[in-house]
């Protein structure tokens, strides 16, 4: 008892002169965890936690629009019409002011922003799928699969989107369903690049090896061993095509060809006001505005994702 009295004490003393001598602790020597390095990154990067905070913004004004919104965006008050915004001798009734058929600007700006992430977000699920599932394919079977895949991709490529965009709308006529259907059906080609490329690279893996040694099926590898490694690289492309996708919806609407009024479409709302372009050029400067927000949050965010999840940076 005694020995192990002294002991103790002894180990007592020696933590404490390592501990004046300014050596590392126990708990110091073990490096961080993987969660704990992974949120460094995250809030280390600027431009992550920048563009996450603007779209995380335009997320929560889309879906608390109806309540948080002053005016019904299609309620007309033509005794009210062309009032400007606060700041220009306004009032705080309106405070970004009324467009020329008296519907409140802002509300019609919060109900746009649901119309723009929901086409951003159906536009990048339908071509994700067609575009993955073609490059996945494409990249682990080769062949003859391959051949076909990388022949579509250039079929597509050589079709300009927009062009192909308005003829079809042209002949069918615009809505909001027809603009998602086109864009999900044209923007599929990145997704299927990208994965392919991916796929290429992941199928050449040990553990893929592995995998068909011990006898896994074929759509197991896929779904087990393949998607799970892709995915970063998913991301990164969804975010981008749904910029493209928000950024060709405005064009369509702006054009006429795109979400017919009087759905409160930011391209929509450039178009209403261009004819006032050198009177009251706020109506056009203020969904302006809110269109390039949106597009660059959605790009700082993929960017950040890119960044962060790059294999150099994981360790």
């Amino acid at each position: 008892m005694p020995g192990s009295i002294r002991a103790s004490g002894w180990a007592k003393a020696m933590t404490t002169t390592i501990s004046n001598r300014g050596l590392p602790a126990a708990e110091d020597i073990v490096g961080p965890t993987p969660g704990q390095r992974m949120r460094r990154r995250i809030f280390g990067h600027y431009g992550l936690l920048f563009g996450g905070g603007i779209l995380l913004i335009m997320f929560l004004m889309a879906i608390l629009a109806p309540l948080i919104a002053p005016h019904d965006p299609y309620m007309q008050e033509l005794l009210a019409r062309m009032r400007q915004p606060v700041w220009m001798n306004g009032d705080w009734e309106h405070i970004l002011g009324t467009d020329h058929l008296g519907r409140d600007f802002l509300s019609r700006l919060m109900y746009g922003a649901q119309i723009s992430l929901l086409i951003g977000f159906a536009a990048a699920a339908i071509s994700g799928v067609i575009g993955t599932s073609m490059g996945v394919a494409a990249g682990y079977f080769g062949g003859r699969v391959d051949m076909v895949v990388t022949f579509l991709i250039t079929v597509r490529l050589s079709m300009p989107v927009v062009l192909v965009a308005l003829a079809v709308v042209a002949l069918i006529g615009g809505s909001l369903t027809v603009v998602i259907s086109v864009l999900g059906l044209l923007l599929w080609d990145r997704f299927a690049v990208v994965m392919r490329s991916a796929t290429m690279q992941i199928r050449q893996m040990d553990y893929v090896a592995a995998a068909k040694a011990v006898g896994c099926s074929t759509p197991r590898i896929l779904l087990t061993e393949i998607l799970p490694n892709i995915v970063n690289s998913l991301i990164v492309v969804v975010t981008l095509e749904m910029a493209h996708a928000i950024l060709l919806e405005a064009a369509l609407s702006f054009l006429g060809m795109g979400v017919q009024p009087p759905l409160p479409s930011w391209g929509l709302m450039v178009s209403e006001g261009k004819e006032q372009i050198y009177f009251e050029s706020w109506m056009i400067t203020i969904p302006g505005i809110a269109l390039f927000l949106l597009v660059l949050a959605i790009n700082l965010v993929g960017d950040g994702i890119r960044d962060v999840t790059a294999p150099e940076n994981r360790n």
